[in-house]
């Protein structure tokens, strides 16, 4: 009988603790609707619900449904360094969550409001933690509206500001918009049919001259002589905007098993959503959109809705609506270090090259690496392996632009820093889905593919997304955002009206266009690498011009059975005539075109 009873206690023992759920009512501590100065109630929250709570508790935020306004006066701060954004610092933080396992904030259908510069949203190093249920928005938009009233090639564009739109004429007679603790003066803008809300036709990027600007003595109603765009007509809708990113609207660093739900940013300073540096991300009827039909912004926010750097595991977007953005839906890419010194025969001094994108961790020991000829991008020997990695000019990684990096195996001979080299991680690159989402009326590009992994983009309504629907890049002489795409399918989706506007990388609807500086002295293939790498197939193509498909460098390229409806709604006017047009690609199966080749024209 002891015997029995030693061994029941031994297998108890074993068996796992079962994790407690513990609900959390933020009304109880203070955080209410309507109540001013939240992110000092919110923060003072958390700590207590921290210590109330144990390590294994499934952590269950409830907030009650309403309205909470979030201030930068009383918000956290921060130094965080985020791809692809402005690295001014600290960053003021409305809700800030680091350090977490298990939990989830649950907004309960509220409305997240912030006031200021600030980053809304932060999930900082944390586990299984799930977001749903809220919207994020601003109650000033560093973007302004206006709508043209009257346009004169003598005097200039007269233009209505929006009700919203907090604005002065500052100096030099130029158009001021300012909000809690912000100005800004916009010189460009993107224009929008009032009705539809598609950007207009062949206007792309406005420039926006508000010098010497007057009052009408209207009610909210300017003239700006020196403003002057035929284009434009009476009714056109302008979002007025500068170039800062300075932060998005949701950030995601370091955390693993990540899964929002139900939510929706409806403007943000920089991209809707960043993550860097996780593993396994799920989006679910998330949504940077407007607020329904009725709303009378036409813009969301300042960059792309949803943007990836340095991920891995697997990537998910399904059910989700991104629209009015001032740049992509979705952009997932990682970063190529560019070598600047080589120490010896297995060591590297590194660097962080674009000026938004460097002072987080790039690569851990383990990590496989590959190594590329920016000038021609092609691969220079074999995959190779981290052996250990620090910063070079910081004592932390946070902040750090350099990296010496020791590589298990020897550093080809010819990788010389002078000539031009870049190192990709291919450890941190993601498996994607892109699913049943809609993306439309946004500036620049739909979907941004940049990973070796499989990647699935399926079921999607690409709806006037202005330039190129679907990239695939690659760049170590820029951007510096890798990588290569090994293993991607394009399947039964709809393309409605894209290549209105001219932007970068717009020579078709679906544009295969890495960077290569020396494309004639490339010995390889970027993209591809196999019969069958990338697949197009069964997609429908509603179109008023020529361009569908534009691939360079690639090998293993399948383009069939899309169906391909020519519309009369715009009249075509892209360089490209060619259908399908192919620049230094093999093993192509394109049935019914016939591939031509054709140096490629700037935009």
């Amino acid at each position: 009988m002891k015997h029995i009873l030693i061994f029941v206690t031994s297998l108890l023992l074993s068996l796992p603790v079962m994790s407690r759920k513990a609900t959390f009512h933020l009304e109880e501590y203070g955080v209410k609707p309507g109540i001013q100065t939240t992110s000092a109630q919110l923060n003072e929250a958390l700590s207590r619900i921290r210590k109330e709570s144990k390590p294994d508790d499934q952590i269950i935020l409830k907030f009650t449904k309403g309205r909470y306004d979030f201030h930068s006066t009383d918000a956290v701060s921060r130094e965080y360094y985020i791809s692809n954004h402005d690295q001014d610092q600290p960053k003021l933080i409305g809700i800030c969550l680091e350090n977490w396992k298990n939990l989830t904030l649950d907004g309960n259908g509220s409305d997240f409001i912030f006031h200021g510069r600030m980053l809304p949203l932060a999930l900082i190093n944390s586990e299984n933690c799930r977001l749903q249920n809220f919207s994020i928005d601003f109650e000033q938009p560093h973007i302004a509206q206006v709508e043209v009233v009257a346009n004169s090639e003598t005097e200039g564009i007269t233009f209505r500001v929006a009700p919203w739109v907090n604005y002065r004429i500052g100096e030099n007679g130029c158009f001021e918009t300012y909000g809690e603790g912000w100005t800004a003066r916009q010189s460009a803008g993107i224009a929008f049919e009032k009705d539809t809300r598609h950007i207009v036709y062949n206007t792309s990027d406005l420039g926006i001259n508000t010098s010497g600007l007057r009052s009408t003595g209207q009610p909210r109603t300017l003239i700006a002589p020196n403003w002057k765009d035929k284009r434009l007509q009476p009714g056109t809708i302008v979002a007025m905007r500068t170039w800062h990113r300075p932060t998005p609207g949701i950030f995601l660093n370091e955390n693993s098993q990540t899964a929002i739900r139900n939510v929706k940013v409806h403007y943000a300073e920089g991209m809707g959503l960043l993550a860097q540096r996780c593993t396994d991300i799920s989006l679910d009827k998330f949504g940077v959109c407007l607020r329904g039909a009725d709303d009378p912004r036409y813009f969301t926010t300042q960059a792309d809705a949803t943007h990836f750097s340095q991920c891995k595991g697997r990537i998910t977007s399904t059910r989700g609506l991104y629209e009015g953005m001032m740049d992509d839906a979705i952009n997932i890419h990682g970063v190529y270090l560019k070598v600047r010194e080589r120490i010896d025969d297995h060591t590297l001094r590194c660097r962080f090259e674009h000026g938004q994108a460097w002072g987080f961790a790039w690569g851990d020991a383990g990590d496989s690496v590959s190594f590329v000829r920016s000038l021609t991008m092609d691969l220079v020997g074999e995959t190779n392996t981290i052996a250990s990695i620090r910063p070079a000019d910081k004592e932390k990684i946070c902040g750090a632009r350099e990296f010496i990096i020791r590589f298990r195996q020897p550093v080809p001979e010819e990788i010389d820093p002078e000539q031009g080299f870049g190192i990709e991680n291919l450890t941190w690159t993601p498996e994607v889905l892109f699913s049943r989402n809609i993306i439309r009326n946004n500036r620049a590009r739909g979907a941004l593919f940049s990973s070796p992994r499989r990647t699935i983009c399926e079921k999607n309504l690409f709806d006037h997304t202005s330039g190129t629907a679907i990239l695939l890049c690659g760049d170590c002489n820029g951007w510096y955002e890798s990588g290569a795409v090994r293993d991607l399918v394009i399947r039964k989706n709809k393309f409605i009206n894209a290549l209105t506007n001219m932007f970068q990388f717009t020579n078709a609807v679906i544009s295969i266009y890495p960077e290569i500086p020396a494309l004639k002295q490339q010995k390889g293939f970027f993209h591809g690498g196999r019969p069958g790498a990338i697949v197009i197939e069964d997609n429908e193509f509603d179109t008023f011009d020529a361009p569908l498909l534009y691939a360079k460098s690639t090998a293993g390229l399948t383009f069939r059975n899309n169906k391909i409806k020519k519309n009369t709604e715009y009249k075509p006017f892209h360089w490209n005539q060619q259908p399908v047009l192919l620049e230094r690609v093999t093993d192509s199966y394109t049935p019914g075109y016939s591939g031509l080749s054709k140096a490629m024209r700037p935009n």
